[in-house]
């Protein structure tokens, strides 16, 4: 069949070949090959108009910085990691990240926007609405800059990305991943949030989408689950299973597995189990087989009445047997059923998932599940209901603390925290990083996720610090502008994220009024959220520096700013005690030259342009220290020729 587009495509530029004999000069000569360019543009695929942002333009003269705010930092345990809340563009934190978590990251779970057509988000500082006609293709070109940046941050070898969508957008974002992430494996899960339903002119929409895109060897765990998640459909094992003998299905004829034609021998008047006997040869019909005497004679027979065989051999049985995990029923007029435990059942009983309660007359184990939750991974379908927007985990829960409305369609915190569960139960000290962090559910789960199962995950979240539409609206009538600081403190990051984290981590509301209800855990147990949870965080703020300053050096201003970048690469608090940072030969005689500070220092970071003498150098290798990464701002300082 022929592709008549590149018939006509090769005819376009064997013309443009042409006009080049007659057109030799330079200009003419670059005009054609834009135009090849174009022509031999992608020809399957997402397409759409691409826009640049203003944050585009200042990254071209400016290196984005991060700025520590020191009204904003919570420890609550100084032995445990440090999460951080980075204010600013995502965009611009996103470059940042890529200079101390390049390929490092576990798992990004983001909640951009869903591009509703309402005036929900902005692109260059005007809010994007329906009436927009490069309202798609601003949103594309917002999101394709990002999962590029994201790309990077990813472990290669074993991470997720999952974004969050609804009907709106999940055909283009589907599209974009595939672009983005051409060697990943996508799927999609339908997540139910509103059981009455978010109005529509055609169909209400009761859910919204989760993209997983699994990276290298990643692939959702199989962790206990409550018993909530029986209404998503998914089977669950929840009792001891006594495998049956007889096989079926493939394989299951005598014919096909000879030797395991044998009979089960019983004392004909008691009912004791006397041994097997050996297989019965292929020529010899079993209603021709004579049992000893006084025996019964039990062998396979399939439900139709046709010789089976079973499904494992004589001796395996009787090792089974030897430990209790071999049983049979009462036999009645000749019959029984014969089972056993298999290797997965066994192993639960070893772990202490199963409790072994008693033995039968037989020997045979009795074996108790009760306390057991099973592991399984669920299917594309989640109808939980703590998983609903509006519910306890939702809105309900960010009133409960914030005590006003100040987020409108907060992820149920439940959702959030079982999705992460999903990916990083046999990681309890992975990274996550969340770039469109809204009102900060994200680490709100991933606190809760470590208090159920004492991992040490890191978040890493962040957020611009706008106003809604409404707020900017007011805030101008009252004569402010952005950058003030009445309109900066109902920012998003500011207003809800701060202190939502704060208040989730002390236990109270932001009256200071302790927390009332509980967390429910994956298993069902219940925390107390006054209890709050174990974990420091800090606030940064992203800033700018030029490229080429014109009355100081480029190096001066980027050390000012490196203290933040070790303490979110390594997740930790450089207090120049435990953890030291020595940008100048003063900053070495206050730490190592210190008695009283250097017996307590655990790790050091050095400028490497201080020049030390050969007994400094030594008092540094014996405690042992790592220079400032050159990827910081390495390639920063050598366009600038320092």
């Amino acid at each position: 069949m022929a592709n008549l587009s590149k018939i006509k495509r090769d005819q376009m530029i064997a013309f443009l070949e042409s006009l080049k004999e007659s057109h030799s000069d330079d200009a003419s000569i670059q005009a054609f090959n834009e135009i090849e360019n174009h022509i031999r543009d992608k020809k399957y695929g997402l397409v759409w108009e691409e826009h640049s942002e203003e944050v585009d333009d200042l990254l071209k003269e400016n290196i984005p910085i991060l700025t520590a705010d020191p009204e904003r930092r919570l420890c609550k345990d100084a032995s445990l990691p440090w999460n951080f809340i980075i204010e600013g563009d995502n965009l611009q934190a996103l470059y940042l990240l890529g200079k101390t978590h390049k390929g490092k990251v576990d798992c990004i779970y983001i909640d951009p926007p869903y591009n509703t057509g309402a005036r929900d988000w902005k692109y260059n500082n005007d809010y994007v609405d329906g009436s927009d006609v490069y309202r798609h293709s601003k949103w594309l070109s917002m999101m394709k800059n990002r999962l590029l940046l994201a790309k990077n941050l990813l472990n290669p070898a074993d991470s997720v990305l999952i974004c969050t969508i609804d009907e709106k957008e999940y055909l283009r974002l589907g599209c974009l991943l595939e672009e983005v992430f051409p060697d990943a494996r996508i799927q999609m899960v339908s997540v139910a949030i509103h059981s009455s339903g978010v109005a529509r002119s055609e169909f209400s929409r009761t859910d919204e989408y989760y993209f997983f895109v699994f990276v290298g060897a990643s692939a959702p765990v199989a962790v206990p689950l409550g018993l909530e998640w029986q209404s998503d459909g998914t089977k669950r094992q929840q009792d001891v299973r006594w495998e049956s003998m007889l096989r079926s299905g493939n394989n299951g004829r005598r014919i096909d597995r000879p030797n395991l034609f044998f009979p089960a021998l019983f004392e004909e008047s008691t009912g004791e189990f006397l041994g097997f006997d050996k297989p019965v040869p292929l020529e010899v019909s079993g209603a021709d087989y004579i049992p000893p005497l006084g025996a019964i004679a039990i062998l396979p027979y399939a439900s139709d009445g046709s010789e089976a065989c079973w499904r494992i051999s004589a001796k395996k049985a009787l090792e089974l047997k030897s430990i209790g995990a071999f049983d049979w029923s009462p036999i009645k007029d000749g019959k029984t059923t014969l089972k056993y435990l298999k290797p997965g059942e066994l192993e639960k009983i070893e772990k202490g998932e199963y409790q072994v309660v008693g033995h039968k007359e037989n020997g045979a184990m009795i074996v108790s599940a009760e306390n057991y939750s099973p592991k399984w991974v669920p299917g594309t379908q989640w109808h939980v209901p703590t998983h609903q927007a509006g519910g306890a985990g939702g809105s309900s829960l960010i009133k409960t603390v914030l005590k006003t409305k100040r987020f409108d369609f907060p992820k149920s915190l439940y959702a959030v925290r079982d999705t992460l569960r999903f990916m990083t139960a046999n990681k309890p000290n992975a990274i996550i990083v969340d770039f469109f962090a809204g009102s900060g559910t994200t680490f709100h789960a991933v606190n809760l996720l470590n208090a159920e199962d004492g991992g040490n995950r890191k978040c890493i979240m962040v957020t611009n610090n706008e106003v809604s539409v409404n707020e900017a609206k007011e805030l101008k009538e009252k004569g402010y502008k952005p950058c003030d600081d009445e309109w900066e403190k109902y920012g998003i990051a500011k207003f809800v994220t701060w202190p939502r984290t704060v208040c989730c981590i002390e236990g109270h509301d932001v009256d200071g009024d302790s927390l009332k209800g509980t967390y429910t855990t994956s298993l069902g147990t219940e925390i107390k959220c006054s209890d709050g949870f174990k974990a420091n965080v800090k606030f940064f703020k992203c800033g700018w520096t030029p490229r080429k300053p014109e009355d100081y050096l480029l190096s001066n201003a980027l050390c000012l700013h490196i203290k933040e970048m070790i303490e979110l690469q390594n997740a930790i608090e450089v207090d120049n005690v435990k953890n030291v940072l020595i940008l100048n030969k003063e900053d070495f005689r206050r730490t190592i030259l210190n008695a009283d500070v250097r017996p307590q220092i655990e790790r050091v970071w050095v400028n490497q342009n201080i020049i030390f003498s050969t007994e400094e150098l030594k008092a540094l290798k014996e405690i042992g220290y790592k220079y400032i990464p050159r990827e910081f701002f390495g390639q920063e300082l050598r366009e600038a020729a320092e």
